[in-house]
């Protein structure tokens, strides 16, 4: 199954059962790396996972709430013990956000959105990163958006957590640049995802009502954002660091 652009690496992604993540988990996989893919749902994690090894992959699954700092150490603490010292990490949990107007968005919406697509960032990161102190080096891949830079009207909890990401990866960059960690963030457009086809109904009436959105005409595809995760997490990227690789079917450019 392996090539070689990750042999020898142990990896973990987060929100890998479905969409990105699991696009990911399979590219990080495939090019050689040991993968933990961690997620609340355990059963379509395992599931991936199992896939993995049946096609001459390494990989396990683990559950992890990653807005939980004790769910989070002791799923990466569990990968760690199973396949050594992590040096690859992809920061891609999130969670759907209501389309509401800030002036009526309830408060358990605005801190369910913070405690899950950033502070889950940040847990994740803290526990990553004496692993990668512990391999020597490590590449830190988070999942931002093109809402990080181009706001959308009833998406405040989204663009603002999604922007705050953008900046957490500079910190974690410039605090680590002398360690060999290097921390950047990818962002993609619209992505045909499970999730999307949840938020519009399914997926072709997202791909009619969005699509067009992008100058490209379509959404993207995961494999085309795990292919750009791959070259973050590989030394392919070894001179890049606090950097957002934009990958957007033009959005931003609009």
């Amino acid at each position: 199954m392996a090539n070689d652009l990750l042999a020898g690496k142990v990896a973990v992604v987060t929100g890998a059962a479905q969409g990105i993540g699991l696009a990911t988990a399979r590219a990080f996989a495939a090019e050689g790396a040991a993968v933990g893919l961690l997620d609340l749902n355990e059963a379509k994690a395992g599931d991936a996972a199992a896939a993995i090894e049946a096609m001459g992959g390494r990989a396990m699954a683990g559950v992890c709430d990653v807005s939980d700092e004790a769910s989070v150490s002791a799923a990466i603490e569990a990968v760690a013990d199973k396949f050594g010292p992590i040096s690859v990490g992809m920061c891609n949990a999130a969670t759907l956000t209501p389309k509401v107007a800030i002036a009526d968005m309830a408060l358990e919406d605005w801190n369910q959105a913070l405690s899950v697509n950033l502070t889950g960032v940040f847990l994740t990161a803290k526990y990553l990163i004496p692993q990668m102190l512990a391999a020597g080096s490590g590449s830190i891949v988070i999942t931002a958006s093109q809402m990080a830079r181009v706001a959308t009207p009833l998406r405040g909890p989204y663009c603002a957590t999604k922007g705050a990401l953008l900046q957490l990866a500079k910190v974690i960059a410039l605090e680590h640049a002398g360690d060999g960690i290097r921390a950047n963030t990818l962002s993609p457009g619209g992505i045909a995802t499970d999730r999307l086809a949840r938020q519009y109904g399914d997926l072709d009436r997202a791909e009619r009502e969005w699509g067009p959105a992008h100058p490209m005409g379509r959404l993207g595809q995961p494999g085309e954002i795990a292919r750009a995760a791959v070259y973050l997490a590989s030394d392919e990227s070894s001179f890049m660091t606090g950097a957002d690789l934009l990958i957007d079917g033009g959005y931003a450019a609009r």
